[in-house]
This record gives structure tokens, C-alpha cells and sequence, in this order.
């Protein structure tokens, strides 16, 4: 192994480590996120039950990760309560329960269920490094891997019990190795390709997109391989082999999802084992009551057309349904319910706040304005200088007679490239065009994508143009001294960037979820842009005890967003709160979620209604006295 690849592993090796360091000293401080608090007891119930009712609209894998070192701990987990036995989905009150108030440690399950999300993350950092290195060197490896490892919106969600970077992980697996498959094909390849694809499956719902865009990509391949290949086919069997190839295709995309789905069967099928099928169907039923016009009694919808193509697709309901009270296909009926769910969710949006407005129909601008503000400002110049250049570079192509030929030849060789840029786009475009605007964290699978697509076209303006041929000694000299003079300014550059960006991340420790640049005026500013997962997910509830300790606090009253409980941690020495109840008296304390604060106190839109007395009016005028962490106001009156 050459000392340089060596320098490289070393180098890559203590980002990862330094990148874990950040996100345990982060997670120990916070409490209980919102997403974490119907995770956590979900995963648990999995794997110690063999029963998946709860949290049915994620895919199991990361929180059957999570829970592996609860199997150790001696938990009690309420199977009596009327939130398992008989309600449907009862997974916020079965985690409040579970962690809060069944004599449980809720601080211990918290920290060592997030130990698996975290070493997932370092994973797909290494992965990341090892696409990265076949597709531009060790060396230049280096510089995706720390974008992604000292990313706040990584280190942030990185650390929690929540699908969005196991969606990263899957994502990246999955697009490289179908790609490798689609250069290098062999049974060895196909096999890994296809478990790739049920592990993205496992991961999160919207990785289903990877269905069509395989599709997609296969069919790209198999015209740019024709197109390569046709001049040199005899005449009288041209048809043929396109056909045989376009058959060929069809053929190993088929065994890819077979390969994934019979992985996704296996492991439902332990964790569905003891979830009672007319349980199972009846609560199936009533999570698709709405799904696609709603029942259909008769099937209707699977017999003859009803004129209506989304009203048609509620035939996919009735078999789910029908599914779900079969003993041999009951882990099925636990995936597609969930991902029908995830459908329902996606097209119905979600209350939320974005920069001064409040809606549940979600913004256009929403996703492009947030990873604006919540991407760091250097990566920001980074990926501007890239798209610069590969603008550039596609001019240059298009001045050639061969354009064609040299895109199509450009698509042959950088196909890994090709196939991230295409998720990249259709991922975006499905995001912007959906109403649920509630974080961007659910652009997640996209950014380690972007970061290597940015450091393969720096590597290129680094690198700049050589010149083989001069006419003289001293236009060699003149070349070289300017070359090496512009290597010289463009290595300052890169490196003061990655100063800007890593200083940053440790002044914002250990506060990444509430990370936003300087354009948004910084983190203590971002709460005007948007809150929830942006900024406030109930990650800061420990400090605000620890603030009314420090302070003397006797009493507080609170109005609190997030995946905590504040009996748990203030016993008596609370009060809940609402906007609702009027102002506090004299001398006493309020602490407000900035969620809270601005969905209540935001301009609603498009027939949005916010009731005067729930709008938290008698604050607009009262400075905060303080804040725990960023994302929790603090009120002395």
C-alpha cells in the first residue's frame, strides 16, 4: 500500500472517530425528541415480542438496531395497557409509558438506543469514503467524508432514533451497487445488488423510489450500450440483440426485487410473529379507512374501471387487507400497509411553520429556501464553485461537433455519478412538489450524493488544464510558475474553507439541530425560518432543567414540544402551559418550545384559522430572559 493511501486511511479514520466524539457528547445532552418517542418502544417491542403494531409507517431495520442493547437492560414494557391491547397504533402513549412511567431509567434506554444510530452514521461516512475513493482517489475522498462527518444536519440527526440517515445508508448502498452491478455484471454482483435493495427497503419508505429510478437508470444503460455497440453489428442481427438485451434487462431488474422483497419478507416475518392476524387486519383496515376514496366493500376496485385512476388504486388496500389475515403473507401486509401510510401522509402534508407563515399545505419554495439557510455557508460556496465548473465543462462539450458521442460517453464512464445526479433531481423534485414540509432532514439521502458530485468537479478546477507542448524553455517556465502559483491559491482556498466549516461545527456543538448559517443570521435567528426538526424537536428539555436548577427555580410553567415528559423530569416543580391561560403573574417563570411560539404566532395561510387566544399575542413584545440550548424560550415575569 502506497504512504499515501495509508496518510489517507489514517486521516479518514480520525474524522470518522472525531465525527462519533461530537455526536455522543451531543446526544448525552438531549432529551427525547419527538420522532424518538414512538421509535424507541417500537423497535424494543420487535425484537422482544416478535409483534411490529407500533410505528407501522417506518420500516424496521434502524429500530431494530437500536434496540439490540435494550435486550440486555431489564425494561419493563407495558403489554397491559389498553395503548397495546386495544388501541390501534398506539405508539406515543406506548412510549410514554414505556420510558417515563413504568419505573424505567428513560435517560439510560435513550443513550443506548441511540449508540446503533450513531455507528450507522460513522458506516455510511465510511462508505461514503470508499465510493468516493474508486471514483476520485483517496486522497480526494477525504473531502466528502468531512462534509458529511461534520455536517450539523448529520451530527444532528446522525444521533437519533429516527429513520432519516439509516435512509442515507440505504440509499447510498443501494445506488452504488446497482451501478457496479450494471458495469460489472455477474452473479456475485446481482446478488449483492438485490440485497442492497431490500436493505434500502428496510430503511425508509421513501427509498421506494429507488423502484422506478432503477427502471430508469437500467433502460439508460441499455440505450447508451446499444448506442455504443450498434456500428459494429452486423445488419441482419441488430434487432435481435437489442431485443435479447432489452429482455436481459428486464430480466435482472426482476431478480433484484425479488432478492430485496425475500429480504425484506425474512425480516419482518420474526417481528410480525406474534401480532394476531384478525388484530393485524382489523387494524390494517382502519389505517387505510381513507386511503383512496376510502372502503370498497365489494372490490369494486380490483373488478372492473372506475373511470378514476386514484380511486382505482384502493384495490391495493383490499389485498393489503386481505393479506394481513394470512399467516404466510401476514409480514407483507405489515410492509405495504406502511407504505401506503407513508402515501396517505406524503399527499396530506402537515401543520408547520416557514418564515413568518403557518400552513398544512406545505410551500414550493420550502426545501430550496431551507437547505439555503441550514446548509453551511462554506459548503454552499463549494458546491456553487462545482456547478460552475461543470456548467463550464458542458459548454466546452456542446461547442463539439460529437456532443452526442461525448455525453453518451461521459454517461459510460461516470455512471456512478450519473446515476447520484439522477436521484439527486427526481428525489428534489418529488420533495418540492410534496405538502409535508416539516424538516429538511428528509433531503438527508441526497447530501453525501451532492458532497462527492462537489468534490469530483473541485477536484477538476484544482487540477486545471496541462499543457504538454511549448515552444520555448521560457514558456515552460512561464507556464509552470503559473500553474503552480494558481495550485497554490486554490489549495489556500480549499483549506480555509474547510477551516471556516469545521470551526463552525464546534462552535455550534452540541447544539447541531439548531444549526442554521450565517444568511439565517445563525442559530440563535433560525427559529424564524422554521422550527420543528429544523430547530426545535424537544432536544433541549434537560436544559431547561438544568437552567432552573442552576437558577432556583422553584416552579416553572411550561409549554413544551418534543419527545420528553415533563412529569418525569420536574415531578411537582412544573405547571403545563398554553397560550390559551393568559400571561403568567408577576415573578413567575414561563418556558415556551419555539415550535410552539411560531405556529401559534405566525400568519396563517390558505385558510389556516389560529384562534386569538391560542396565538401567544401578550409574548410578540417580551424578550426572552434566556434560552436552554436554542430552541426553548425562556420568560421571566
Amino acid at each position: 500500500m502506497e504512504t499515501k493511501t495509508k496518510i489517507s486511511y489514517i486521516v479518514a479514520a480520525l474524522i470518522l472517530i472525531t465525527s462519533f466524539g461530537l455526536m455522543l457528547y451531543s446526544s448525552l445532552g438531549d432529551s427525547a425528541t419527538m420522532d424518538e418517542l414512538a421509535h424507541i418502544p417500537s423497535g424494543y417491542s420487535y425484537l422482544k415480542l416478535g409483534d411490529n403494531r407500533l410505528n407501522p409507517e417506518h420500516p424496521p431495520l434502524l429500530k431494530d438496531l437500536s434496540a439490540i442493547p435494550l435486550m440486555f437492560l431489564d425494561l419493563k414494557f407495558p403489554t397491559q395497557s389498553e395503548y397495546w391491547t386495544k388501541y390501534i397504533n398506539g405508539q406515543w402513549d406506548m412510549g410514554r409509558i414505556f420510558l417515563y412511567e413504568s419505573g424505567n431509567n428513560a435517560d439510560q434506554i435513550i443513550n443506548w438506543a441511540r449508540l446503533f444510530p450513531m455507528l450507522l452514521t460513522v458506516l455510511t461516512g465510511l462508505l461514503l469514503y470508499v465510493i468516493s475513493k474508486k471514483r476520485i482517489g483517496s486522497a480526494w475522498a477525504l473531502l466528502p467524508l468531512f462534509l458529511f462527518s461534520f455536517s450539523p444536519l448529520v451530527l444532528s440527526h446522525g444521533h437519533y432514533v429516527t429513520t432519516d440517515l439509516a435512509a442515507t445508508f440505504g440509499l447510498l448502498l443501494g445506488l452504488w451497487t446497482f451501478s457496479n452491478y450494471l458495469k460489472n455484471p455477474s452473479k456475485k454482483n446481482l446478488i449483492i445488488a438485490g440485497l442492497a435493495f431490500g436493505i434500502s427497503q428496510l430503511c425508509k419508505y421513501s427509498l421506494f423510489l429507488l423502484v422506478p429510478i432503477y427502471i430508469l437508470l437500467a433502460f439508460i444503460f441499455w440505450i447508451i450500450h446499444l448506442y455504443q455497440i450498434w456500428p459494429d453489428l452486423p445488419t441482419s442481427i441488430r434487432k435481435k440483440v437489442a431485443v435479447i438485451k432489452f429482455f436481459k434487462t428486464i430480466g435482472f431488474l426482476l431478480v433484484i426485487f425479488a432478492i430485496g422483497y425475500a429480504l425484506v419478507y425474512l425480516v419482518y416475518l420474526p417481528q410480525n410473529i406474534n401480532y394476531p392476524a384478525e388484530k393485524q387486519a382489523s387494524d390494517t383496515e382502519f389505517l387505510l379507512s381513507s386511503f383512496s376514496g376510502g372502503p370498497d366493500p365489494e372490490w369494486t376496485t380490483c373488478k372492473t374501471w372506475t373511470g378514476n385512476l386514484l380511486r382505482q388504486t384502493r384495490c391495493l388496500a383490499n389485498i393489503n387487507i386481505w393479506m394481513s389475515r394470512q399467516p404466510i403473507l401476514k409480514p407483507f401486509g405489515q410492509y405495504l400497509v406502511g407504505l401506503f401510510m407513508v402515501f396517505q401522509r406524503s399527499s396530506g402534508g402537515n401543520t408547520g411553520y416557514f418564515i413568518g407563515e403557518v400552513s398544512n399545505t406545505g410551500w414550493k419554495s420550502y426545501f430550496p429556501i431551507m437547505f439555503g439557510v441550514k446548509e453551511q455557508l462554506p459548503s454552499l460556496i463549494l458546491m456553487a464553485l462545482a456547478f460552475l465548473m461543470a456548467i463550464k465543462n458542458l459548454w466546452k462539450a456542446s461547442r463539439d461537433k460529437k456532443d452526442v458521442q461525448r455525453f453518451f460517453g461521459w454517461i459510460w464512464q461516470h455512471f456512478t455519478e450519473f446515476s447520484f445526479l439522477t436521484f439527486i433531481i427526481i428525489y428534489w423534485f418529488v420533495s418540492i412538489r410534496s405538502p409535508l414540509n416539516i424538516g429538511l432532514r428528509h433531503l438527508l439521502p441526497t447530501i453525501p450524493l451532492i458532497y462527492l458530485l462537489t468534490a469530483y468537479e473541485v477536484k477538476r478546477w484544482w487540477k486545471g488544464e496541462k499543457q504538454y507542448f511549448f515552444w520555448t524553455a521560457w514558456e515552460k517556465i512561464k507556464f509552470h510558475l503559473k500553474f503552480f502559483g494558481k495550485l497554490f491559491f486554490k489549495t489556500s482556498f480549499i483549506t480555509i474553507i474547510l477551516l471556516w466549516y469545521f470551526v463552525e461545527t464546534i462552535f455550534v456543538s452540541p447544539h447541531f439541530l439548531s444549526y442554521y448559517n450565517e444568511i439565517a443570521g445563525g442559530p440563535a435567528n433560525g427559529y424564524q425560518y422554521a422550527v420543528d426538526s429544523n430547530y426545535d424537536w424537544g432536544q433541549d428539555l434537560k436544559r431547561l432543567k438544568e437552567f432552573t436548577e442552576k437558577n432556583g427555580i422553584e416552579k416553572i410553567k411550561i409549554d413544551y414540544f418534543g419527545g420528553s415528559n415533563l412529569q418525569y423530569y420536574f415531578g411537582n416543580d412544573f405547571e403545563p402551559w398554553q397560550s390559551s391561560k393568559g400571561q403568567p403573574n408577576e415573578g413567575e417563570w414561563l418556558a415556551v418550545s419555539s415550535t410552539f411560539l411560531q405556529n401559534s404566532s405566525g400568519q396563517p395561510i390558505l385558510d389556516f384559522i389560529i384562534k386569538p387566544k391560542d396565538s401567544y399575542s401578550w409574548l410578540k413584545d417580551k424578550i426572552p430572559y434566556a434560552r436552554a440550548g436554542y430552541s426553548i424560550f425562556i420568560y421571566k415575569f
